[in-house]
């Protein structure tokens, strides 16, 4: 029997968001998309994009990226 997982769609669809925004996010801000997801980390940002994904991917790819931003900045991240 084999011991795989089948994730569900919408699963699927939230992780492929999550790797498509987070180096749009890295590129805009110039930065390595390491230090883009550990500064979204930090700062609440990935928590956003976690419960807003959904929301965000209809979205035009520079205001998802300025909404993940401006919710880093109220968090005390740099501007």
């Amino acid at each position: 029997m084999s011991d795989t997982t089948v994730l569900d769609k919408d699963t699927r669809d939230a992780i492929s968001y999550v790797t498509f925004i987070i180096p749009e996010f890295a590129a805009a801000y110039k930065m390595d998309a390491i230090d883009a997801y550990r500064y979204l980390k930090k700062y609440g940002g990935l928590d956003f994009l976690y419960e807003n994904w959904w929301a965000l991917h209809t979205d035009n790819t520079f205001w998802a990226v300025r909404d993940m931003y401006e919710i880093c900045y109220r968090n005390g991240g740099m501007r």
